[in-house]
């Protein structure tokens, strides 16, 4: 099988709630739509302390409830060189979008770069909330958010490579 012509990079401070959470539910997309063949999917985080880890327990609760399996996946680092390896890094939030900013001095890596929250058809304050500190709620509030984007973003993407 070729390589995927579409690669997407979600990102988040230590990669253990959000960025995993959206890359479950968008590669869950991507295989419903059968198109796993055509887009590479990854997540990181910003900060290095979670790297090799799960996500949070509570995360993969959240997914499970709702179908999604993020058992396999582990933290990693946002470098400058897994940023340029992907089309498209859509971040979790301002401090993020900041971060991953600063990893590059190259604009068209710059432009690859973008809120996630860009494709939420509502997209409040632009931001995806980090549930970490809070309970269980906070957590069913950033799936909503994560799926609803998801979607959204999916289908930018197939109208956008003709997919």
């Amino acid at each position: 099988m070729p390589e995927p012509s579409i690669s997407v990079l979600f990102v988040c401070l230590g990669n253990i709630c959000r960025s995993p959470l959206a890359e479950g539910v968008f590669r869950q997309l991507v295989r419903e739509a059968h198109l796993d063949g055509h887009i590479r999917i990854a997540s990181a985080g910003t900060g290095d302390w979670h790297v090799g880890r799960p996500p949070d327990p509570r995360m993969c609760a959240t997914a499970a409830s709702h179908g999604v399996d993020l058992s396999q996946q582990r933290a990693q680092v946002l470098t400058s060189g897994l940023l340029a390896s992907f089309d498209h890094v859509l971040v979790m939030d301002a401090d993020n979008l900041r971060d991953a900013r600063a990893l590059t001095r190259d604009p068209e890596l710059v432009r690859r770069i973008a809120l996630f929250r860009d494709f939420d058809p509502e997209p409040g304050d632009g931001h995806v909330p980090d549930p970490y500190y809070g309970g269980r709620e906070g957590f069913e509030q950033v799936f909503t958010i994560v799926e609803r984007t998801a979607r959204a973003l999916l289908g930018h993407l197939r109208q956008l490579h003709g997919l």
